[in-house]
């Protein structure tokens, strides 16, 4: 299975590999964000370790059990060869209404086919207001107009 865009990566192809990844985790569908990772990929989120689809969808399967509401934006920081690191922010609330935004930095390692390998993620949570949102569009892929990272100062 060939995932385009292929490594070498591009200043275009890096924001393109992206914000499919974003476009992915923001339909909150473990089995279809699994799917862009080899078999045997290797993830570390926070301080767990995962390893491979089948734990990569369960494990996203319980993240989004508990965090509601759940937008993100990602945005390339730096990229070579095969490599792509990304910075991102989420917004998310828990069960009983707390708002989070949730900041943090990746490191991809893709292979040849263009499936992602390994993943490295550090992630920080920072409680807000429901006032101090700044994601508010429907559930789903972000809008194409909508502020990057960047334009909304995070």
């Amino acid at each position: 299975m060939s995932r385009p865009p292929l490594p070498p990566f591009t200043a275009e192809t890096a924001a393109q590999k992206a914000r499919m990844a974003e476009d992915a985790w923001n339909s909150r569908d473990p089995q279809k964000v699994a799917l862009a990772y080899t078999p045997d990929s290797v993830w570390r989120n926070r301080a767990e370790f995962i390893r491979g689809r089948e734990d990569i969808a369960a494990f996203l399967t319980r993240k989004w059990a508990c965090e509601l509401d759940y937008r993100l934006i990602k945005e390339v920081w730096a990229h070579e060869g095969n490599r792509i690191a990304v910075r991102f922010a989420y917004e998310w609330r828990d069960d009983s209404g707390q708002w989070f935004r949730s900041y943090g930095n990746e490191n991809w390692e893709f292979d040849e086919a263009g499936l992602m390998a390994r993943r490295i993620a550090s992630i920080n949570d920072l409680p807000i207001t429901e006032s101090d949102r700044k994601y508010h569009w429907p559930l789903g892929r972000r809008p194409d107009d909508h502020p990057s990272l960047s334009d909304l100062g995070l």
